[in-house]
């Protein structure tokens, strides 16, 4: 089993966002694995998504349970290979897993940021992973790698440091959010704000945590990662086996929990409230909404990628609702008007957006795939 450190790393220079604000003073989490080579050319990064962190691969020697939430794609012998590959997951900054975020002290006040942590955009993450790389003498990635709000991270690699990449590849992800998708976040964020524990988002300082606006954000994310017939497969209409029911089958309540699809979505908001940070899920979820690099252009999508100058691997899934393979074949025909070089996948597989981070043996045969032939063409001293 590969054996994970958490890393840690000072940036007093301050960072400007796109809001027009800086931060100065951060730290950005991050982990290694594998090893770099002579000539630091088979780097790759790892973007993470919403809830996930630089915690990519491995366990940690003291927390054998704690698994990296890609470990089933990233380590020895596997799609993304650390026996061959130099593999870097990053914190975002905002995070609650260890980069300066909302739980962190200010600087400037000496106070929790809370609510007055600056907003930060997919943008503004790659400008501070830029940052690190440049502390690590990595110059060039071989490829830039993430899933859902990753995949956007690698997108924008792309645009704002064109020739810093060679290769992209992005899973489950699209070019901007739809209105349905802003939406969904929207709702979950109002859960968290009407909370009244909430306190303007400076719960810290009145010793109380937010955790049913939490818990419904989570419940509400949840449904959409699931598809259809994974949520009827797993549970369907399945009562609770605890619940004592009258001869009808159903106990007649508006407040108990009744059926097994209520119980886990419950079981999931609890867990969730008990370790994420609500602030980081307003800032996250605005920097979803954000991203859309086409609006500079127009919303020509064609334009916007113009600047790409890497090879590209797009994978989508069928039933994935939330990020719909339409979008990833939105941005395999504006790399194309661009004469980029693609490759496309659309993947067949039952589980929804939540398929990104599982095991499905077509998907994990088409990264490694990838990864092998630019592995090959690293040995052999050419252009990835």
């Amino acid at each position: 089993m590969l054996i994970a450190e958490s890393q840690s790393m000072l940036f007093e220079a301050p960072l400007p966002l796109q809001s027009g604000a800086s931060i100065r003073g951060y730290s950005l989490s991050y982990e290694t694995y594998g090893t770099l080579n002579a000539d630091k050319s088979n780097a790759v990064l790892i973007c993470h998504a919403l809830n996930a962190s630089h915690h990519v691969a491995g366990v940690y020697a003291d927390q054998p349970k704690n698994l990296g939430w890609w470990d089933n794609m990233i380590g020895p012998g596997k799609s993304l290979d650390t026996d061959r590959f130099f593999v870097i997951g990053v914190n975002n900054l905002g995070s609650c897993f260890g980069s300066t975020g909302p739980m962190h002290i200010n600087p400037d006040t000496g106070r929790v940021y809370g609510a007055d942590f600056p907003v930060v955009t997919v943008e503004d993450w790659v400008n501070a992973q830029a940052r690190l790389l440049d502390a690590l003498g990595i110059e060039q990635l071989a490829a830039v790698m993430g899933g859902s709000l990753g995949g956007m991270q690698a997108l924008s690699w792309t645009l704002q440091y064109p020739e810093r990449v060679k290769h992209a590849v992005v899973v489950a992800s699209a070019p901007n959010l739809n209105a349905e998708n802003i939406a969904f976040n929207e709702v979950a964020r109002r859960a968290i704000v009407t909370d009244p524990d909430f306190h303007d988002g400076h719960f810290v300082a009145q010793g109380v945590v937010p955790k049913r606006g939490l818990r419904i954000a989570r419940m509400i994310g949840h449904i959409t990662y699931l598809s259809d017939d994974v949520m009827n497969e797993k549970f369907g209409r399945e009562l609770r086996q605890a619940v004592t029911h009258n001869a009808t089958g159903y106990k007649y309540s508006t407040q108990e929990v009744e059926f097994q699809i209520e119980s886990y979505l419950r079981y999931q908001g609890d867990k969730f409230s008990e370790y994420f940070d609500a602030n980081t899920y307003l800032l996250i979820t605005r920097a979803l909404d954000y991203f859309d690099p086409a609006r500079a252009f127009g919303g020509d999508l064609s334009q916007a990628f113009a600047r790409a100058r890497c090879k590209f691997l797009l994978v989508s899934f069928s039933t994935d609702w939330r990020f719909s393979p339409a979008r990833s074949r939105e941005m395999v025909k504006a790399l194309l008007d661009n004469r980029r070089d693609v490759s496309y996948a659309e993947i067949d597989a039952p589980h929804g957006h939540d398929a990104f981070l599982l095991d499905d043996a077509r998907y994990m045969n088409v990264v490694r795939s990838y990864f092998d032939n630019m592995a090959k063409t690293l040995n052999e001293g050419g252009a990835a």
